[in-house]
């Protein structure tokens, strides 16, 4: 069976979405939001998606493919390759990441990353085609139609829980929270979060953010905290992501934050709550455990450099 590799089209959104659900069932994908990613990607990363088709199956195979140009240092590509379960063994795999790798060559990538779920015969995988492991992380998943969540409780003298919705109009402080705590996340590559007109057309104006649901925790009225929440409309909520910033940690506000949320999100519908968890971010991992979270699979990050 023959297997091609191309750039993806607009129509492709479906079936990469249906592929991407298929090898991650604890991310949210949907196709609506792939559509987004794909017309407002930054001209700098050089965004470029691929999809492996075969002529009986359709598409069988996708790659996130990119240079990370938030990051502090220049030459880091990424090459993120999933394959639908039922296609493995096609060679599907190894095509995406051949060309993935000769574009990010010719762009400057010297480091390279990619994601390879925890399995044995994933990290031979990455391991034949001359990848190291390096950092890992665990998707998380909460059943909220039976989970016991905390109690909610009523917020400590001067502090006040807000949603994203009371800054639609100026997200600006919002975006230098998340540009504060991103700062310090742990991760093989730093993010540097200095461009708002970006920030609010991908991350603000995203399909995915559920504006509702997202909490911000305000101590005498400063953004100290926040949990930013996504919906994908099928009973899915995800974390995106859970801050601190440096000068209000320690105080239990992350954990206010969060409870917050995913009890907001419960009364909204969602049945299922995932989250992504550095496993080496014990503070972080320890809330998660708190909330009930259970490890549903391990991924592990890898690197080459190359040139």
């Amino acid at each position: 069976m023959t297997v091609i590799v191309r750039d993806v089209r607009a129509e492709d959104a479906e079936g990469f979405a249906r592929v991407r659900r298929a090898a991650l069932p604890f991310m949210l994908c949907t196709a609506e939001q792939l559509v987004f990613d794909w017309a407002r990607a930054h001209p700098d990363s050089h965004y470029r998606p691929l999809v492996a088709v075969t002529e009986a199956d359709g598409i069988v195979g996708t790659a996130q493919v990119g240079i990370a140009h938030d990051a502090p240092k220049p030459g880091i590509g990424y090459a993120n390759v999933y394959v639908d379960p039922a296609h493995l063994g096609q060679g599907a795999g190894t095509l995406l990441l051949r060309a993935a790798e000769e574009y990010l060559a010719e762009r400057g990538a010297r480091t390279l990353y990619s994601w390879a779920l925890d399995a044995p015969e994933n990290l031979a995988w990455a391991a034949r085609r001359g990848y190291s492991p390096s950092r890992s992380a665990y998707f998380l998943r909460l059943d909220l139609t039976t989970a016991e969540l905390p109690p909610l409780q009523a917020p400590p003298a001067g502090v006040e829980l807000l949603t994203a919705e009371d800054f639609a109009a100026d997200p600006r402080p919002l975006f230098e929270l998340d540009a504060l705590t991103s700062a310090d996340e742990p991760g093989d590559v730093g993010v540097e979060l200095d461009d708002f007109a970006h920030w609010r057309a991908t991350t603000w104006e995203h399909p995915l953010l559920d504006r509702a649901l997202t909490t911000v925790v305000v101590v005498d009225g400063v953004l100290a905290a926040f949990s930013a929440a996504q919906t994908d409309g099928l009973g899915r909520y995800n974390s995106g992501m859970t801050g601190t910033g440096p000068a209000f940690r320690g105080r239990g506000l992350a954990k206010l934050a969060k409870n917050t949320s995913l009890h907001r999100a419960r009364a909204a519908g969602c049945t299922e709550a995932f989250t992504g968890n550095d496993t080496g971010n014990e503070p972080m991992l320890a809330i998660n455990k708190w909330f009930g979270y259970e490890v549903g699979a391990r991924e592990v990050r890898h690197v080459r450099t190359i040139g």
